[in-house]
């Protein structure tokens, strides 16, 4: 079984961010770098499916020069060999643009499941693993708790609201966007850090791919959120200022 793994490097959660001079992106001067933590627990539960079933574990990351890091963090823990997608551009492609990549680097692979994190943790879009399944043609499920390949089907275990689970049964290939906490997580020990550093890496550009990288959506500002006070009074009987807290609470501070 072939496995391609997506993962991303995201700046690290204890890093200090500050808007850049264009007010379009992070200044990414004094920012540190991390594997993305979804794609982590992605990368985990390929490992432990290969180490059930056999096969191959390749890892795939789309992004700049300094994504080799997290690439060798990957082959380190585990994986067999890594393909990146080297992108220039300052700033973050957007989903669409991001699964263009993928899907044309993941094509010529033949996997049978490919795994992604449920999101970044950088920009949230959820979405990347879903539009990557629809370029591929692939069947695709989303929130992945467990995943049991089966002959040429793979049953999945999706996390649902309150509490609740739904089972459904793919054909492969497929895609699968995996569930954070799922799994523990492994380290990468240092006879894997050794052998990562013989281990393959191709590295393309997105010209050589053939894949359009323009992002369909364009970033207009980022900026540091507003912080504001307010303070309304309210007066009247008990019963009628306590209706009138209830009504802001539900359709203007919008927390009940």
């Amino acid at each position: 079984m072939k496995i391609i793994v997506s993962v991303k490097q995201v700046p690290a959660r204890d890093s200090t961010l500050r808007i850049n001079s264009q007010g379009k992106w992070l200044d990414e001067s004094d920012v540190t770098y991390e594997m993305n933590e979804p794609d982590a627990y992605a990368l985990e539960e390929a490992l432990q499916l290969r180490e059930k079933l056999g096969g191959e574990v390749v890892l795939l990351c789309a992004g700049p020069q300094r994504a080799t890091q997290s690439v060798r963090e990957g082959l380190a823990k585990g994986a067999d060999r890594a393909i990146h997608i080297e992108v220039d551009q300052q700033g973050a492609l957007d989903a669409l643009a991001t699964a263009q990549l993928l899907a044309e680097a993941s094509r010529p692979e033949s996997p049978d499941l490919v795994l992604t994190g449920l999101q970044s943790d950088d920009l949230g879009y959820g979405q990347t693993g879903v539009i990557l399944a629809e370029l591929l043609g692939f069947a695709h499920a989303t929130i992945v708790m467990e995943v049991e390949p089966q002959a040429n089907t793979v049953r999945v275990k999706r996390e649902l609201e309150d509490g609740w689970f739904q089972n459904v049964v793919l054909p492969m290939p497929a895609v699968l966007t995996i569930q954070s906490g799922i799994k523990k997580l492994r380290y990468a020990t240092l006879m894997g850090i050794k052998k990562a550093k013989t281990k393959e890496v191709k590295t393309v550009s997105a010209s050589q791919l053939g894949a359009n990288r323009t992002s369909a959506t364009e970033v207009d500002r980022v900026y540091l959120p507003q912080r504001s006070k307010q303070t309304q009074m309210l007066s009247g009987e008990p019963r009628q200022v306590a209706q009138q807290l209830v009504e802001k609470l539900k359709f203007e501070a919008r927390v009940i």
